[in-house]
């Protein structure tokens, strides 16, 4: 293997791995007791303001180093919004069971309203980041936490118009009323162009990578951003590939182990937003109806 590659394999490990084990310690996190919920949140918020710090002092750092900041930096940011959604601390307008007799723009509404705060905070991060690396060389904390976003997005449209692989294994309890906003089917006409549009971006991003300089601040920062993006639709065919996936991240359910899981939604399945988009938790037998 020339050093070239070598160069280039260790920002994409390193951003496997972090996805990897971020997602299992969120799941860990999750589990807890809800009397560790608000240090959990008080901990990542701290974690994310750090983030943002180091966004702003690598701004203009173009170096190798500056690259990694940056993406960890985003990466912080990204956290603490996911876990103040998964610890029920900021979710949306609404934390009811959709009703039985809700369809189309109602539905829809509804799904939004159950999550709009939260999305509203992400929002507000975003900027917050823009702003921070506006006219900046490094602006690679912005593009990750942009694919953060954007696949998050997608992956819940994706699961409000209905996939095969939903299940209610890594749900928690204080959320498991969002089991009724997501329905289950074979396929929905959005998939395709999601998952077909983000691996050409994807494919953009890696060649950039490739041709930048040799271990350089491009080469590392889009490799990581790429390696990101690819991971992100990975995750979306999660959803239709009949495997169980989710034993990649079977030791964060520990904290679990023993408590009784969610039971009073209605459909068997659904997923849930994880760190960079989604996971979808290990396959179980089909359900017969779904909510349309």
């Amino acid at each position: 293997m020339r050093g070239s590659d070598v160069e280039l394999l260790v920002p994409v490990l390193l951003t496997i791995f972090v996805w990897w084990f971020a997602t299992g310690a969120v799941l860990y996190l999750n589990g807890l007791p809800a009397c560790t919920f608000r240090w959990s949140n008080g901990i990542t918020g701290l974690i994310g303001l750090c983030g943002l710090f180091a966004l702003h002092l690598t701004r203009e750092d173009n170096t190798p180093t500056g690259a990694y900041t940056a993406f960890f930096g985003a990466l912080a940011v990204w956290a603490w919004n996911e876990m103040s959604f998964l610890l029920g601390h900021i979710t949306g307008s609404t934390r009811e069971e959709c009703p039985h007799d809700a369809r189309g723009l109602r539905r829809f509404i509804l799904a939004v309203q159950s999550i709009i705060y939260h999305e509203l905070v992400i929002l507000a991060s975003a900027v917050a980041i823009a702003i921070v690396t506006w006219g900046a060389t490094n602006r690679f904390g912005l593009y990750t936490f942009l694919v953060f976003w954007v696949m998050r997005l997608s992956t819940k449209f994706n699961i409000f118009l209905g996939v095969p692989n939903i299940t209610v294994q890594f749900l928690p309890k204080h959320l498991a009323y969002l089991a009724t906003y997501f329905a289950h089917r074979p396929m929905n006409l959005l998939f395709p162009f999601s998952v077909t549009l983000s691996t050409l971006a994807a494919a953009r991003l890696t060649h950039l990578a490739i041709k930048a300089p040799d271990g350089g601040f491009e080469s590392v920062g889009f490799a990581m951003v790429a390696t990101l993006l690819v991971l992100g639709v990975l995750e979306h065919w999660f959803l239709v590939i009949p495997l169980p996936f989710g034993e990649l991240w079977s030791w964060g359910m520990g904290a679990r182990e023993g408590r009784v899981q969610p039971q009073h939604h209605k459909p068997d399945k659904i997923a849930i937003a994880l760190p960079s988009a989604i996971v979808t938790p290990p396959v179980g037998p089909p359900i017969k109806t779904s909510r349309t």
